[in-house]
């Protein structure tokens, strides 16, 4: 498929729109021992989070908020492991699937507030674009068009050079980008870590590109 794209911005933020809502914030209080939390004020709820946090350990704030959000996807080694690798902004292989980047950002984030700092800032990357035509106009379509403009050193060009290329399935391009959003005919939005792209990766703001399809082997 060939597209005309053009790069308007790109931006790195520290915290993502409505990452948590109020009965997240809710759930949690109840989590961290404050049981009236359902009757306080939504204004105050976050707040009163950060509160409630800082009276445990950082480990330990980091496992009860990754037993909220992940418990279907960690066992109770995992979450204890990766509780303290958040803190050195080490986490291993192991447990880093691609599936949970999103969710350990926003996690990793909330804990950073409350412990004003004590654990790494960890941002995301905004990018907002015009990919003409608007046809299918995909996660995966999409990396394998900013492939022509991100720099080499790019992790996904190194880990994914196959996929790029149309020579293997792509399906971990639906992790990679967290959310991929139209704000017009041909203009969109979309969301990922500065792990996956940063801001300073982008060498052409404006670019033609064919993708190329990955076709599968053919039946004998």
């Amino acid at each position: 498929m060939k597209y005309h794209v053009i790069i308007n911005s790109v931006k790195s933020v520290e915290e993502l729109k409505d990452a948590w809502s109020n009965n997240d914030y809710i759930q949690l209080l109840e989590k961290f021992g404050f049981d009236d939390a359902k009757d306080s004020k939504p204004e105050d709820l976050l707040e009163l989070l950060f509160m409630a946090i800082s009276d445990f350990e950082p480990e330990e704030a980091a496992a009860i908020i990754l037993d909220y959000k992940l418990s279907e996807h960690l066992n109770e080694n995992q979450i204890e492991q990766i509780s303290h690798e958040m803190l050195l902004d080490k986490i291993s292989e192991e447990y880093a699937d691609i599936t949970l980047h999103h969710e350990l950002y926003n996690i990793n984030q909330l804990l950073n507030r409350a412990y004003n700092g004590t654990f790494p800032n960890a941002k995301a990357t905004l990018i907002e674009f015009e990919m003409t035509p608007n046809k299918e106009v995909s996660k995966e379509n999409v990396l394998k068009a900013f492939n022509a403009t991100l720099a080499n050193s790019n992790i996904i060009k190194r880990l994914f050079s196959n996929q790029l290329a149309g020579q293997e399935p792509f399906e971990e391009a639906e992790s990679i980008i967290w959310d991929l959003t139209s704000n017009g005919e041909n203009t969109y939005v979309l969301t990922t870590s500065e792990y996956w792209m940063s801001k300073d990766e982008f060498s052409e703001a404006e670019f033609d590109v064919t993708t190329i399809e990955f076709e599968g082997e053919e039946d004998d």
